[in-house]
């Protein structure tokens, strides 16, 4: 289960798992080949707002790649609203 900030889009899911798979890739990139169906135009805005919340790094020239908190996120291992990461003992307790 993950656990989704407020502030996400169901764009920035289907990023971060293009992401995850390929390593890095720019919003064109990930457009054409990723199963996005958002504007490149759109990815572009998400992957800023992701790399400015700490999920995704920007290196230069349009191309992003994960994070391990990104992946943490991916992975229900991180509550993007509180910015906690999830203890999973605790929550088997619950």
């Amino acid at each position: 289960m993950r656990y989704a900030g407020e502030w996400m889009s169901a764009a920035d899911d289907r990023i971060l798992e293009y992401l995850s798979e390929n390593e890095s890739g720019s919003p064109t990139k990930m457009k054409r080949e990723g199963p996005i169906r958002y504007s490149r135009v759109q990815v572009h805005r998400r992957c800023k707002i992701l790399a400015e919340k700490g999920l995704v790094n920007d290196l230069g020239n349009g191309v992003y790649m994960i994070t391990e908190d990104g992946e943490a996120y991916l992975e229900g291992r991180l509550d993007t609203e509180n910015w906690q990461y999830i203890d999973e003992e605790t929550d088997e307790d619950t």
